[in-house]
């Protein structure tokens, strides 16, 4: 069990310290957590994560098993059930979560998930067959982008074709799909162990509420430009995120130590002030200025650090010494 979840939680901790897509940290989890299954599967571990792990509808209501809500939705059946959902989390999720930054993504995966998970244990509230998959949280994250910018075209596979697809247009597809195997199975026309209803439930939950966890995103809602991952304006939220991240060049370090910076760092300096309201010269300056500089503190070689998109400059032998801006 403790290797479970640093299989399935390693990838987030890199990405956050790194600054990367939390939308890309869950398909590597996910990916992880699968590769870790096959191994169980093989025999090496006397676990078997299915009874464990995934959602028991008769049982799930026990103040024991409530982390199955969570669990189930990193365990798939096979190879084609993962990349099936990691194909949604990654061409979706990616686009949404610059949309509406780290937090509010994970807010609205976690919804779909539980909406997914809640929408399945009503429904089928005697049944002992575990639920196991990440599809409620795979279309949590297409109600929220339904919800919240339906005009926004990104690249994704609809039947053969492989193209940029209104966010609109890939939901009525998706959904049109559900509800007629819904109706199929009701009208006694066909037998599924697919769970159509936690995917119906994982929608409706974040289409609900990703309105007001939007609010004060770094795209304003219902924005109309358009995001695609493989074109120019898809880091356009996330460049406009990191730009309001940049500290203010006003005080430096040196100054309020009363050692000045002189010649050709000072010369450096002055430009990054002139020149440093972008991230690409803030950066390239920075970079500069780390290389004719020692700490203010210990008197050591400062590093340019990159996270995400931004630049700072830190001591190299202690980060409480100097962190700017």
């Amino acid at each position: 069990m403790g290797l479970f979840l640093v299989v399935a939680i390693t990838p987030y901790i890199v990405a956050w310290k790194q600054d990367t897509s939390i939308a890309l940290a869950t398909v590597l989890s996910l990916l992880l957590v699968t590769f870790y299954q096959m191994i169980i599967d093989m025999g090496f571990l006397d676990f078997t994560p299915i009874a464990f792990l995934s959602i028991i509808p008769k049982i799930a209501g026990h103040p024991d098993q409530i982390h199955r809500f969570i669990t189930s939705a990193w365990l798939h059946a096979n190879w084609i059930h993962v990349l099936g959902n990691i194909l949604v989390i990654a061409l979706a999720g990616v686009p949404l979560e610059q949309r509406m930054g780290k937090l509010r993504w994970i807010m609205v995966y976690f919804l779909g998930l539980f909406g997914g998970n809640i929408a399945w244990v009503l429904t089928h509230p005697d049944s002992i067959s575990p639920a196991l998959g990440a599809s409620g949280a795979a279309f949590g994250i297409l109600g929220a982008y339904m919800a919240c910018w339906p005009n926004d075209r990104i690249e994704f596979p609809l039947l053969f074709f492989i193209r940029a697809w209104p966010v609109w247009g890939i939901v009525a597809f998706r959904l049109g799909i559900e509800v007629w195997n819904m109706y199929q199975i009701e009208a006694g026309q066909s037998v599924t162990n697919v769970a159509h209803m936690a995917h119906l439930g994982g929608f409706m939950l974040a289409w609900v509420l990703a309105r007001p966890i939007a609010r004060g995103a770094p795209s304003e809602l219902d924005d109309s430009s358009d995001i695609s991952i493989a074109g120019s304006a898809a880091s356009k939220a996330a460049r406009d995120a990191a730009t309001a991240k940049m500290g203010s060049l006003e005080s430096d370090p040196w100054s309020e130590a009363g050692d000045g910076l002189k010649e050709e760092a000072a010369r450096i300096l002055k430009r990054l002030r002139e020149e440093g309201d972008e991230l690409e010269t803030r950066r390239a300056w920075l970079e500069e200025l780390a290389e004719q500089v020692l700490c203010p503190v210990c008197s050591g070689e400062v590093h340019a650090v990159i996270s995400g998109q931004n630049c700072t400059l830190k001591c190299a032998h202690s980060k409480n010494h100097i962190k700017w801006p």
